[in-house]
């Protein structure tokens, strides 16, 4: 019969710590490689990309020097439009005359230094709020103020009071930069909350939270933004009470909300969708309610994943502001093309347009890198 083996009442612990240095691991193939080798590695590795190589060369060598003879070596930086038309290039000095009309609009010249605040100001919040040191609720509420102060400002009142030692200076005044920004800045900021709000409700247990909601979005992402804009423009004011009407840019600007509103809270599900159910059971674990679940467990973690589909949505309003032509509100692009009716600058709508497009793509391209870099950011810590 075998007798019982002992076992000791106590583990031994086993340590181990290496004495010496690993040694230097080669770098990889591609370090190693020089510049030109790399470079012929990557366009002319296979067949089929130094086609593609070839190609894309030629369409250079034949589109390049034609557009820089015209954009750089014979344009005019400076003159009138006769120095422009007998130099035969680009007609800069047609943007440098329209430049200030294109930031402004028709605002009076003598109270110009107001919309030029409201720029700074603007300029001056998004530069603190891309810093993520000044992320809290602190922020937010600046943001209201700072939104209030640039109304006020450009308008003269808030909410139909007047500011002391403003002159009132009607919304149809406006223009240019500030018009596009107030639509873009205003819209998706007043859109987040309200597509949150939407995007728990579509998800909601309860039928007519539910119903609601889902009409809301199918109603708003069914119609095309230009719709809206004249429903409005045109169909609101006929259901205001006698003798109250609303200001044109405040309806538009509400059209644009509830576009972005609707379109944001499919961004939102989608993330909410992607959480993973144990996060879920593991709020209900510890005794969370319905709210701290949410705005502690669950959204934050819903709203990071969505990073890249928020800023595509913000772009696409950013470039929707341009749909405003179509009611008679002067944004930056409605600047630009009234300014082509100017007898004495004729025959430059191309300049207009390259300038238009040069200001669109730096903002979105802006906008894209920030969220790249906002991504890697707020997944450093999951990588480590």
């Amino acid at each position: 019969m075998n007798a019982p083996i002992s076992t000791p009442t106590t583990a031994r612990t086993l340590s181990f710590v290496r004495g010496e240095t690993l040694p230097q691991m080669p770098p990889p193939d591609d370090v190693r490689l020089s510049l030109s080798r790399r470079v012929a590695r990557t366009y002319f590795g296979t067949p089929a990309n130094a086609a593609i190589t070839i190609g894309c060369i030629l369409v250079l060598v034949w589109l390049l020097p034609p557009l820089l003879n015209w954009a750089l070596f014979k344009a005019t930086w400076t003159g009138n439009a006769t120095t422009c038309r007998e130099a035969g290039g680009a007609c800069w000095s047609f943007i440098r005359e329209k430049f200030l009309f294109s930031v402004f609009g028709l605002y009076p010249f003598e109270l110009r230094w107001r919309p030029g605040l409201v720029l700074a100001l603007f300029a001056g919040m998004v530069s603190i709020s891309v810093q993520q040191r000044f992320w809290s609720g602190k922020l937010i509420y600046a943001w209201i103020a700072a939104l209030a102060v640039m109304w006020g400002l450009m308008g003269g009142q808030v909410l139909g009071i007047p500011v002391p030692g403003l002159d009132p200076v009607p919304t149809r005044l406006w223009g240019g930069w500030l018009v596009t920004i107030f639509l873009a800045v205003f819209g998706a900021a007043l859109a987040y909350p309200i597509g949150i709000v939407l995007a728990l409700g579509r998800r909601s247990q309860r039928p007519f939270v539910r119903l609601v909601c889902v009409c809301w979005i199918e109603f708003i992402r069914g119609v095309p933004l230009i719709s809206l804009l004249f429903i409005a423009t045109f169909i609101v004011p006929l259901f205001m009470p006698t003798g109250v009407e609303l200001d044109r840019l405040i309806r538009a600007q509400i059209a644009f909300i509830m576009f972005a509103a609707a379109y944001m809270a499919e961004v939102f599900r989608g993330g909410l969708q992607a959480i993973p159910k144990g996060q879920y059971e593991g709020a209900d674990s510890i005794g969370l309610n319905y709210s701290q679940k949410m705005r502690l467990i669950v959204l934050p973690q819903a709203l990071k994943i969505t990073i890249p589909a928020q800023v595509n949505t913000f772009i696409g309003l950013f470039k929707d502001t341009t749909l405003v032509l179509i009611i008679g509100i002067f944004d930056f692009f409605t600047t630009l093309r009234s300014s082509l009716g100017d007898a004495n600058w004729l025959g430059f709508a191309t300049e207009a347009y390259v300038y238009a497009a040069a200001v669109y793509f730096v903002c979105c391209y802006a906008m894209s890198q920030y969220s790249q870099r906002l991504e890697i950011t707020l997944n450093e810590g999951q990588r480590r």
